[in-house]
């Protein structure tokens, strides 16, 4: 009997040291991040990394569309279709929805961004006007607001000046930025279509340059990120772009301005897990307060209820499907990321962390190290 109580006494021992082992080592993996991205910042490594991919940035996107396209390549290649025509019929219909895009959407939201521009004036206004009933409603009530009310207008006074002088450089620098990132594509394309050529002897040639007793194992762990990633992305790509149709049409029923606009960001920020959906929403509220307290309300309810839906059954497919990422995981990377990083660095944290779980599941799984599942 007691035989049997200690045995029980130490398996339980053993596994709750297991599991603090794994806590440990997760703050290891964590801390170990943080310390190499504080030194990077410290010593302006990541200015010169920045310069760096701003230069590389077209063949970079070109391998994401060669990685992209691989796939549907591939299936045609199985359908005794040579690769050079796979890849450009791939290429074709790729350009084509790219065309077909711009023409339905781009034309829209030039019109609704200028539209919205225009009436920033009467939206400042209205949201004043807004904001100076709600203050009202508290002093009746015997509560002194009177500083705060004068700072938060001072405040949009101060910005509304500094937007409308600052208006036409904005313009321009858009301008020059959009004229840039069009080109930056253009040239990214061409490099996306020769690597997708030669996709497959590319991967080999990489492989053949390690010793040939890692050549099996790379293969074996680069398949594993490879699927991880496309799930990823590919989950990612569906649920902005519900979001972006739904929050367009339900923007569109409600009368906010601009819905394409803002239902496009909101689309956008959605692919970053908890706080993209705020991020996103924040400046269609704010709009929609402008015009109406009624449509304010109502452009409320409407993410209220888009978030709620898509967190409970997109994002769950995502994050815990494809990542199979903890919640807690995901958030410390967006603190860390975003911190050091801002909006581009919380977009690309969970696929970063995602990959390197992938990673460390892969050794600990060949080398059993800590028993990590």
């Amino acid at each position: 009997m007691h035989k049997n109580i200690d045995k029980d006494s130490l398996n339980e021992v053993i596994g709750i040291s297991k599991k603090i082992l794994k806590f440990l080592y997760l703050l290891l993996i964590v801390l170990g991040a943080y310390l190499l991205l504080k030194i990077v910042k410290e010593l302006h490594i990541f200015n010169i990394i920045l310069i760096v991919l701003k230069i590389l940035t077209p063949l970079f996107l070109g391998i994401i569309v060669a990685w992209l396209l691989n796939p549907f390549v591939k299936w045609l290649e199985k359908k005794k279709v040579r690769r050079g025509i796979s890849a450009a019929i791939a290429y074709v219909i790729l350009l084509g929805c790219i065309i077909l895009l711009v023409q339905a959407i781009i034309p829209l939201l030039y019109n609704q961004t200028i539209e919205l521009v225009s009436n920033f004036p009467n939206i400042f206004s209205d949201l004043k006007e807004w904001a100076e009933n709600i203050f009202n409603k508290f002093d009746t009530a015997t509560i002194n607001v009177d500083a705060i009310e004068t700072n938060l207008f001072s405040k949009l006074d101060e910005f509304s000046s500094n937007l409308a002088t600052s208006l036409p450089t904005m313009i321009i620098n858009g301008a020059t930025s959009l004229i840039s990132s069009v080109g930056t594509f253009l040239i990214g394309l061409v490099i996306g279509f020769f690597l997708l050529l030669s996709c497959n002897n590319l991967g080999n040639t990489l492989l053949e340059l390690l010793p040939k007793k890692f050549r099996n194992s790379t293969k074996e762990l680069a398949n594993k990120i490879n699927q991880s990633l496309r799930s990823y992305v590919n989950g990612a790509l569906i649920d902005a772009l519900v979001v972006f149709i739904v929050s367009t049409v339900a923007f569109a029923l409600i009368g906010l301005k601009a819905p394409v606009l803002f239902g496009l960001f909101c689309g956008l920020m959605n692919v970053i897990p908890y706080a993209g959906p705020y991020i996103g929403g924040a400046p269609a509220v704010i709009v929609g307060f402008s015009q109406s307290t009624g449509i304010g309300i109502a452009v409320l309810i409407a993410i209220i209820i888009i978030q709620t839906v898509e967190g409970n059954v997109l994002q769950t497919l995502i994050i815990s499907k494809t990542t199979k990422l903890n919640p807690v995981t995901i958030i410390i990377g967006l603190l860390i990321f975003g911190h050091f990083f801002g909006i581009i660095g919380m977009l690309l944290s969970t696929p970063i962390i995602g990959v390197g779980k992938v990673i460390i599941k892969y050794f600990d799984d060949k080398y059993d190290l800590l028993n990590f599942k």
